[in-house]
């Protein structure tokens, strides 16, 4: 049998998600870790033993400055040449809601990975109010290395700083052409849509397809009763999300994209 892959949940002061996010990677079949963001600041190096970093989501800092701003920025300052060694060494990489927003805070999907003059965002819900409730997914084709196109995704969303807002027609278009949108919500307008990203995007990935972030939550879509109509859907032995992380391990192990 060969070796799982090791994958590391990242975690800081306000994440709420870890617990969950490692029993998904777990049961995809991952050797999973849980570790603070301060540990890996003090140990960079740290980083070359995985083959997956997931960031959990939550409410880093309280949400205190904007969504993922802190974390984002100890991420670009702290530990971006780490993480840019990570996915040049073939790495994975995922951030889930709060940790969506702070890969794009950390620049992790300009095409120069620069933070400074970002062509993408995350802004307030367009219903100007916190969101909770279950959306459906589309994968798009993308670059992504661990999403089938067309596959579907129900999964619940929780923020109030979801709204993904590019600089102009022109960002747009270059996502479409380098292939970075990754998954749409399925459905025209709200709530299907909600929080109003432009095109209904959910979920990016970066340039190399390596680096995945997603505003909805497949880990809380591993088990068959924990969709609300699980009642009324046909008969399931597990949640969507778990061929989500299930997909991400197998592909962290062979080194090789989703047929």
């Amino acid at each position: 049998m060969s070796t799982p892959p090791k994958a590391l949940v990242l975690r800081t002061g306000g994440t709420n998600c870890e617990e969950e996010t490692a029993r998904a990677l777990a049961l995809g079949g991952a050797e999973v870790e849980i570790l603070h963001t301060d540990r890996l600041i003090e140990q960079p190096a740290r980083i070359e033993a995985y083959r997956i970093l997931v960031f959990a989501g939550g409410f880093s800092y309280g949400d205190d400055l904007a969504a993922g701003r802190v974390w984002g920025l100890e991420l670009r300052t702290s530990l971006g040449e780490a993480l840019r060694a990570h996915v040049e060494r073939g790495g994975l990489m995922l951030g889930v809601c709060n940790g969506f927003q702070a890969l794009v805070e950390a620049g992790l999907f300009e095409p120069e990975r620069s933070a400074r003059e970002r062509d993408v965002a995350l802004y307030a819900n367009a219903s100007d109010h916190y969101e909770c409730r279950w959306v459906e997914l589309e994968a798009h084709p993308s670059r992504c290395l661990w999403l089938r196109p067309g596959e579907r995704l129900p999964c619940p969303v929780a923020h109030a700083e979801g709204r993904l807002v590019v600089r102009d027609s022109k960002a747009l278009a270059g996502l479409y052409e380098r292939g970075q949108v990754a998954l749409t919500y399925v459905g025209e307008g709200y709530p299907a849509n909600p929080n109003g990203s432009v095109d209904g995007i959910a979920g990016i990935c970066d340039p190399t397809g390596q680096v995945l972030g997603l505003m909805p939550h497949p880990e809380r879509n591993l088990d068959p009763w924990n969709h609300p109509d699980w009642t009324r859907r046909e008969t399931r032995r597990e949640g969507e999300g778990l061929e989500f992380y299930r997909s991400l391990v197998r592909v962290a192990a062979s080194g090789e994209p989703v047929g």
